[in-house]
């Protein structure tokens, strides 16, 4: 019986701490160090200023790749949304910022039209949705998931619309007539299902990791794993950054949660043997009965 008893206690002990370690190790994935990222390239014509919780025109208007009349909340309602600004004949910085989403989407779990959806937008109203047809193909092969091409969607639309959706989330560029091109920054925002700014991740490089509580944290939990809502109560997104970064005093928290918790299925645990070591030890001896009616 002793052996049995240090056998559970041993399978106990290690199931518990193999989930503690699991977390922790989870933990410690998001405590790289976090680097500012530039919201603003020094003209105050060109930004990305953060409106967190603002509510965007979901009325809007626009044309999606096939041509077809849409208005912007037709994405949205059920899933998070991952908003995107760019011009689609940009030389430069648009090609990185979408190549880039389509590595963080390879390397990320959650999937496209199935957890959530991608709106890219077309700061140009001369652009068409033919060129925007020959946009979503060339990335959605790049991507590798045909499957993702009913959830990303790219959008052209007239000035007064693009506007709209532009000055909601803080976005401002312009047109440099020198130069024949459009000057803007770069960057994308998690939008909730229902249409409010949740987060922003600024630049041309984006962590899967971040992408996914993003995603987890607009969704309210609908979308994601339990290592998932985990993460999320160590980690908090900084504004400043856009990223997520592990928060001290919540994983003290959610240890010293595990910790009550292991304890409390080692003390049940016990309970139980203890209970089955008195039943034992009160039921009855038949081997002198069966030795009587062997000798009668």
């Amino acid at each position: 019986m002793n052996s049995l008893i240090m056998s559970v206690n041993r399978k106990t002990i290690g199931v518990s701490l193999g989930v503690f370690i699991l977390v922790c190790f989870g933990l410690i994935c998001f405590a790289d160090p976090v680097y500012a990222q530039s919201q603003t390239n020094g003209n105050n014509k060109v930004a990305l200023d953060q409106k967190l919780n603002a509510q965007l025109p979901l009325d809007a208007v626009f044309k999606d790749e096939t041509g077809k009349t849409v208005m912007l909340g037709d994405y949205f309602g059920s899933k998070p949304v991952v908003l995107n600004l760019v011009w689609y004949n940009c030389p430069s910085l648009c090609g990185l910022e979408l190549q880039s989403m389509v590595k963080t989407f390879q390397k990320e779990k959650l999937k496209i039209g199935k957890d959530f959806n991608v709106v890219t937008i077309s700061i140009d109203p001369k652009e068409t949705p033919a060129l925007a047809m020959e946009r979503k193909q060339e990335y959605i092969q790049m991507l590798g998931q045909p499957s993702a091409a009913s959830g990303w969607h790219f959008l052209t639309g007239d000035s007064s619309q693009i506007h709209r959706v532009a000055d909601a989330i803080g976005y401002k560029y312009y047109f440099d007539p020198t130069s024949q091109q459009y000057i803007h920054p770069a960057g994308i925002l998690i939008i909730t299902p229902s249409g409010k700014v949740s987060k922003y991740f600024y630049g041309i490089e984006y962590h899967p990791e971040d992408l996914r509580l993003g995603l987890v944290s607009a969704s309210k939990g609908k979308v994601g794993s339990f290592v998932d809502q985990i993460l999320l109560i160590c980690c908090q997104y900084d504004p400043q950054t856009g990223r997520y970064s592990l928060v001290i005093s919540k994983v003290l928290k959610v240890a010293g949660g595990l910790t009550i918790l292991i304890l409390l299925l080692f003390w049940m645990m016990m309970v139980r043997l203890e209970k089955r070591l008195v039943a034992e030890r009160n039921r009855p001896d038949e081997a002198p009965d069966n030795m009587t009616q062997n000798n009668s």
